[in-house]
């Protein structure tokens, strides 16, 4: 079984997302990036687009309109200006 990452994704409202996931790919200010577990530890200003969280060969889709993304030993978070789920 490969290592997962924790995420959490949360908007000034509610928290949207809250887990372990396989992978995560967002919209960074400076180009897109994906993150796995392990990932060197980085922060990053988000730009409007599309957060995909790859879970259990399965895939969540959030838009984000600005915000920041912040990996560190323990994960990914990302506090976004504003998002919403792509349902």
């Amino acid at each position: 079984m490969a290592e997962k990452l924790h995420f959490s994704l949360v908007s000034p409202e509610r928290e949207l997302f809250s887990g372990d996931v396989d992978q995560v790919d967002a919209p960074g200010s400076e180009g897109d990036f994906g993150v796995l577990a392990g990932h060197a530890p980085f922060m990053t200003t988000l730009k409007e687009g599309r957060v995909h969280v790859h879970v259990d060969g399965g895939q969540r889709v959030y838009d984000v309109h600005g915000g920041f993304a912040d990996v560190t030993p323990q994960g990914l978070t990302i506090l976004a200006e504003k998002a919403e789920e792509v349902v």
